[in-house]
């Protein structure tokens, strides 16, 4: 099978931009996955579309799809066109969502098996994956915030210990290296830490854990950034390093360990091992893995005690640990809480553009724009200055920078004037992670410990996502899914596409506006001050119940 690479260059093979940007975007994040030939985007199944004849189908009805119809699609399979209005949008999706008593792991394996159902990721089915850098500035915010509140500012001479190197936790290793750490990166598979490798991402492999010790020890002494990617298992390793008193400064994980059959590998077995076990025990390989996760869960924990920082980075680890009997595992704190809530309580999140045309140099003339007009993001700034040292181009040129509430609309507008007049090649699509302030419930990871204890209410991204629909965006997607593709979460995506037009000008700004709005009153409204203070200042319009009475006026 020919590779499916996205297409470059200003021809259309759809009738407008807008079709035209979606279609590249499906063939961008497939250009960017893990295994191509199984749709597999990252994080062992999450996919682009359901199957092969559903891909085509999809490719084939962009090609065909007139203004003012909108093409939905559920869990990766057309369904059907239909007529709505040229600002309606191009395309609603929804993917792996089942209803409360029935989102079970069990349930969802079989209906996969059955081909009804495909598990999205977040931005695997969204078509909205630009490569490892996607990750790579969330990883980085999060190790930068860690040097601020515990390494007065820096890591250098610090040990990070982490395991994962897939589409995922593949950005870890440049990641820590950025932040000027001595990272050490434990991976089952060694075709993925040749990856990683070959991309850039990762300076050095072994299979030897005290040749990488080693390795760790001298950039310490010297306090030299340097990443290792260590041949091993993570329920291994763990537990030796804490036995021979070896205690890192920061520990955490990016396994697949959301997934027990496809995506964490219990300790002792090979990876043919385990695809033999899968068709033969599946059960079996299920309850190895969370015995396995739970060592390594326990080990974290022995790091914690012993003065780590030890922080779950949204793979649902801890839960799966405590299935199998490690009351302890909530002790870790989730990142989003410890590192990240402070920003998304004003919606600041990561926001992505593509450049559409395929030419780097847009992507340039952007970064200019925006070390220009948004001096004071330091966060978008310092960013753009390390992804052009650091950070390799995969697929489509793109970017990512951290913008809130006003800054994206005022980014995306102007993006789509440099398409009007020619400063660039070609049309631009915006989208953003789906963690992101009112489009994701997880009461594991995004919403833990909310202030008002609203956790796990999943209204906020669907309203999210059907306010995105009324304010005109070219994409939208509610996805659920999550650890053990049960219903651990609930989110929302949204991409829109500046082609230079007055009427993407008017899609850009009412849906940006709106998004990160929605984001700010959903913090807002459980009573964080930062969101409240936001509210203020950039005029959002919240209906404030506390000032209507409490009880029924007499009559």
């Amino acid at each position: 099978m020919e590779r499916i690479t996205a297409a470059r260059g200003l021809a259309l093979r759809c009738k407008g931009w807008r079709q035209e940007a979606l279609l590249r975007m499906l063939e961008n994040v497939l250009e960017n996955g893990e295994n191509q030939q199984e749709l597999i985007v990252y994080a062992a199944l999450g996919k682009a579309a359901r199957n092969w004849k559903s891909y085509h189908a999809i490719v084939d009805t962009l090609k065909q799809l007139e203004d003012g119809e909108t093409l939905v699609i559920q869990s990766g399979k057309p369904i059907g066109i239909f007529k709505t209005h040229p600002y309606a949008p191009v395309i609603v999706m929804a993917n792996c969502n089942l209803v409360g008593k029935w989102a079970t792991s069990d349930n969802f394996y079989d209906l996969q098996e059955k081909g009804l159902i495909i598990w999205g990721g977040l931005t695997a089915a969204a078509w909205q994956y630009i490569g490892s850098q996607g990750v790579i500035q969330g990883t980085y915010e999060i190790f930068m915030s860690i040097a601020r509140m515990h390494f007065a500012g820096s890591l250098a001479g610090r040990f990070v210990l982490t395991a994962g190197l897939g589409g995922m936790g593949g950005a870890q290793p440049l990641a820590g290296v950025m932040a000027g750490a001595a990272i050490l990166c434990v991976e089952t598979d060694e075709n993925r830490i040749d990856k990683r490798m070959a991309a850039g991402y990762l300076q050095v492999k072994t299979a030897s854990l005290d040749e990488a010790l080693d390795l760790i020890r001298e950039a310490q002494a010297e306090k030299r950034a340097i990443s290792v990617g260590l041949h091993g298992n993570a329920a291994e390793v763990y537990p030796a390093l804490l036995e021979r008193g070896i205690i890192p400064d920061v520990v955490t994980d990016q396994t697949s360990a959301h997934d027990l059959l496809y995506g964490y590998i219990p300790e002792g077995l090979t990876l043919d091992e385990v695809k033999r076990q899968r068709k033969e025990d599946p059960a079996g390989l299920q309850a190895a893995a969370r015995r396995s996760i739970a060592r390594e869960v326990t080990a974290m924990l022995g790091f914690k005690d012993r003065g780590a920082i030890v922080f779950d980075n949204g793979n649902n680890i801890r839960t799966q640990a405590k299935l199998e009997g490690v009351t302890r595992a909530f002790e870790i704190d989730i990142f989003t809480e410890a590192f990240l809530r402070p920003l998304f309580a004003r919606a600041i999140g990561p926001f992505r553009w593509v450049a559409l045309s395929g030419d780097a140099n847009d992507i340039a003339v952007i970064d200019k724009y925006i070390l220009e007009q948004f001096s004071d993001n330091d966060i978008a700034t310092n960013w753009i200055g390390l992804a052009n040292k650091y950070v390799p181009v995969e697929g489509l040129p793109a970017r990512i920078g951290w913008f809130g509430h006003g800054e994206r609309t005022r980014l995306a507008l102007a993006v789509n004037e440099m398409v009007r007049d020619g400063r660039l090649s070609g049309p631009v699509a915006f989208s953003r992670d789906h963690l992101d302030a009112a489009s994701m419930t997880h009461p594991n990871i995004m919403t833990e410990r909310m202030r008002d204890g609203s956790d796990a209410v999943s209204d906020w991204p669907l309203l999210n996502a059907m306010l995105n629909c009324s304010s005109m965006a070219d994409l939208v997607t509610i996805h659920s899914g999550g650890g053990g593709y049960s219903g651990y979460m609930t989110s929302a995506g949204v991409t829109l596409v500046a082609d230079g037009s007055e009427a993407a000008g008017l899609r850009l700004k009412t849906t940006l506006d709106n998004d990160t709005g929605l984001g700010v009153l959903r913090y807002a409204d459980a009573g964080y001050e930062a969101s409240l203070d936001e509210v203020q200042e950039k005029g959002i319009r919240r209906i404030d119940t506390d000032r209507y009475p409490n009880l029924m006026e007499a009559r």
